[in-house]
């Protein structure tokens, strides 16, 4: 018999494998910290609660209604996915750049390695978005909880892509912290169905957070699809996307060749 003709796996071939190991690598890296596993399932549960009765105990005023609990727990939990997918995009483009640039320089493509990161964080992010939508499930009832998930994801991977691009152009720990964390935090406070929002400027509905929040209010109180504000998150993730591909790209380049 003549002898097995042994087949080269093609570049297309070669791609799919890296991509596939990227992931699962990233995936275990997360699992096998424990604390990224504790404020996965413990932020949750301090945030929708408390975020959702401090927003509840806000007096009424005649510039400001007061929200409903259901609302600030709606609220808490958008606010929950925000900052622990912010955190997690964050630290892993700055733990990972180092070693990054070595890959690129035995042969890996920036970009191959690029989406093996966003994949795994849109992973991650979607868990992450899947506990907050188990607890914030059991003390609410939303009238389409499907579409109340999805777009708790979404939001998630908004500020997964983020924090990803923060990491990318600021790759220090505690500054891109402060500044993931901070701008949350405005968030929060200052775009949507937030007590201060009547009162700030209009640039506020370019914030990340502010049309995921229509888009997470129709769904849950009224079982609809907001499409102009879907429309707006679905550029708002390309045009991060984008950036982040940009930047990263940048970072491991050396006097204008790959080194990394």
């Amino acid at each position: 018999m003549p002898p097995a003709v042994r087949r080269h796996p093609t570049a297309r071939a070669m791609t799919v494998r890296r991509l596939a190991a990227g992931v699962r690598l990233n995936v275990l890296t997360f699992v096998r910290t424990p604390l990224n596993v504790v404020l996965a399932v413990a932020l949750p549960i301090v945030v929708i609660e408390g975020w959702g009765r401090s927003m509840a105990g806000l007096p009424e005023t005649p510039t400001m209604e007061a929200i409903p609990l259901t609302l600030g727990r709606l609220l808490g939990a958008i606010l929950g996915v925000a900052i622990v997918a912010g955190l997690l995009g964050l630290t892993q483009m700055i733990s990972a750049r180092e070693a990054d640039r070595r890959l690129v320089q035995t042969g890996y493509e920036p970009r191959t390695l690029l989406a093996t990161r966003l994949l795994a964080l849109s992973g991650v992010t979607v868990a992450v978005a899947a506990v907050n939508f188990l607890v914030l499930a059991a003390t609410t009832s939303p009238e389409a909880p499907v579409l109340t998930f999805a777009f708790l994801a979404l939001a998630g991977i908004v500020y997964a892509f983020l924090g990803a691009l923060v990491g990318a152009v600021l790759p220090r720990l505690f500054e891109g912290s402060l500044v993931v964390v901070f701008l949350a935090m405005m968030d929060a406070f200052l775009s949507g169905d937030s007590p201060l929002a009547a009162d700030v400027p209009d640039f506020v509905t370019y914030f990340p957070l502010y049309h995921p929040k229509e888009l997470l209010r129709a769904a849950m109180f009224e079982g609809t699809v907001a499409t102009g504000d879907l429309a707006f998150v679905a550029g708002y993730v390309l045009v991060l996307l984008a950036a982040v591909t940009a930047v990263f790209g940048a970072t491991m380049q050396v006097d204008g060749r790959w080194s990394a």
